[in-house]
């Protein structure tokens, strides 16, 4: 493996014809599907410049990225730093790619169980995320409404619509 770039949080690599991004220190991540007792989605809105544009997602996060921490650990300081809303408990769901063709990073996926507020949320010093309850009920016109304000969706949210209806 041959590295074409290192920055503070990315390095660049070449593995044969095959070029890609890893995370400089961790590669791996955590994704929460939440819903609140009230039955709104918990979902998190932030500004992504890869994509030029606001992002609509699940909460998500590196997983041990300033100190060594468990997934599920890490799912739970997730969920409340960036959605102000604590869980009761975590159920592991499964783990898998975040993006193959581009990341060595892995996700693990949570349901999060018995939420309920602790805090306004909307992430840690330096980030600016928009807490969104959606209404479950109506989730698909709610969606449509962000596309169309331009908000690109992460295909991920299905995923995670899939696990809060079973």
């Amino acid at each position: 493996m041959e590295t074409l770039y290192q920055g503070k949080f990315l390095t660049m690599v070449r593995e044969g014809r095959w070029e890609y991004c890893e995370r400089a220190g961790q590669t791996e991540a955590v994704m929460i599907f939440a819903r609140t007792p009230e039955g709104k989605v918990l979902l998190v809105e932030e500004y992504r410049p890869p994509i030029g544009k606001r992002c609509l997602c699940f909460p998500a996060g590196l997983s041990g990225d300033e100190q060594p921490e468990a997934h599920v650990a890490a799912a739970h300081r997730e969920l409340v730093e960036e959605t102000g809303y604590a869980a009761e408990s975590m159920r592991y769901l499964f783990t898998g790619p975040s993006s193959p063709g581009l990341t060595s990073e892995t996700l693990h996926f949570f349901l999060a169980e018995g939420v309920h507020r602790v805090s306004a949320g909307g992430g840690v010093e330096g980030e600016c995320i928009s807490v969104c309850e959606a209404p479950a009920d109506d989730i698909d016109a709610w969606l449509a409404d962000k596309v169309r304000e331009g908000v690109a969706i992460d295909p991920r949210v299905y995923t995670g619509l899939y696990f809060l209806n079973r």
